[in-house]
């Protein structure tokens, strides 16, 4: 693949990953692209094939989509505001995955969840870099690809932190709620270990989460800057 080195940025729901990207995306506009993930769920009301809900403009993938919908398969099942997806059925996502066409797939509360190689080269072709916004199980798939990209997990300070924060959304049943709770401690143990990723950055001040992924990215934001102005 050519185009700038994808960043792959994992952590559990409510880490704050969200928060983060639309804040960098909107202070580095036309920096950035997002892969445009598959889902065998059904559209949610107001959804439509690769595009979300928010009318502001912004390069994603093939298409001109929202800026404010920037998740993937790691936040699965957020918000419908928050996400853009090719619907698909199982049948054809399974055949895609077994004739080698994603780089990662990932399974929950029944649907499955993927990123194709094609929608990443369709961002980095256009000198974009790729956000890939993955579980940690996509994030154990795409290490066994060549996409070599920088690894960075955004984590909650603490398991109780996160709950609260979680809570106070009022968007999950508890049934919900407790498959995320256990989704994030495998996530949070797992971000410990050596080598699974390269910068581990700890959500407990917003301003200094962000300053500290935007000092991470510094020099591939400039490049990508500098080539637009060429």
């Amino acid at each position: 693949m050519s185009g700038p080195r994808p960043v792959v940025l994992s952590g559990p729901s409510g880490a704050g990953k969200s928060t983060l990207l639309k804040r960098l995306m909107k202070d580095h506009e036309g920096v950035f692209g997002f892969s445009v993930s598959h889902t065998t769920r059904n559209p949610r009301p107001g959804e439509e094939d690769g595009k979300g809900l928010n009318k502001l403009p912004m390069l994603l993938g093939a298409a001109l989509l929202p800026v404010a919908d920037v998740f993937s398969s790691g936040d699965l099942e957020m918000s419908a505001t928050l996400s853009y997806y090719h619907f698909t059925t199982k049948e054809v996502m399974q055949e895609g995955i077994d004739n080698g066409e994603f780089i990662e797939n990932a399974e929950f509360s029944g649907n499955m969840y993927g990123t194709s190689k094609s929608a990443v080269e369709d961002v980095r072709a256009k000198n974009l870099i790729c956000i890939l916004d993955v579980d940690i199980q996509g994030v154990k798939r795409i290490k066994e690809t060549d996409l070599d990209p920088i690894y960075i997990s955004i984590q909650p300070p603490s398991l109780e932190i996160l709950e609260k924060r979680l809570r106070d959304r009022q968007t999950e049943t508890e049934e919900s709620l407790q498959k995320r709770l256990e989704a994030a401690r495998i996530d949070m143990e797992l971000s410990k270990e050596p080598g699974v990723f390269d910068v581990v950055i700890i959500n407990d001040d917003l301003e200094k989460a962000y300053k500290e992924l935007k000092d991470i990215l510094n020099d591939k934001l400039l490049h990508v800057q500098n080539q637009g102005k060429l």
